[in-house]
């Protein structure tokens, strides 16, 4: 997963898939989620991140895994 801010056009972009053609996108109220041929979401662009969050969102980013532990 990519996650890229580009300040200057105020664009969030969170790529799960990395050169996946994009068959078709969505766009509703300035999020667009592109997906692959198959279903998948390949990623989800926000447009005005910056209006639609907090100014410079990728100041507040938290990067939490959650792992599903087996009991035995």
């Amino acid at each position: 997963m990519k996650i890229e801010y580009d300040p200057g056009h105020d664009v969030l972009n969170i790529e799960f898939i990395e050169e996946e053609p994009v068959r078709e996108s969505a766009e509703l109220d300035g999020v667009i989620i592109d997906y692959a041929k198959d279903g998948r979401i390949v990623a989800i662009e926000i447009l005005d991140a910056g209006k639609r969050t907090t100014k410079g969102p990728l100041d507040l980013l938290n990067l939490t895994i959650v792992k599903n532990m087996i009991a035995a």
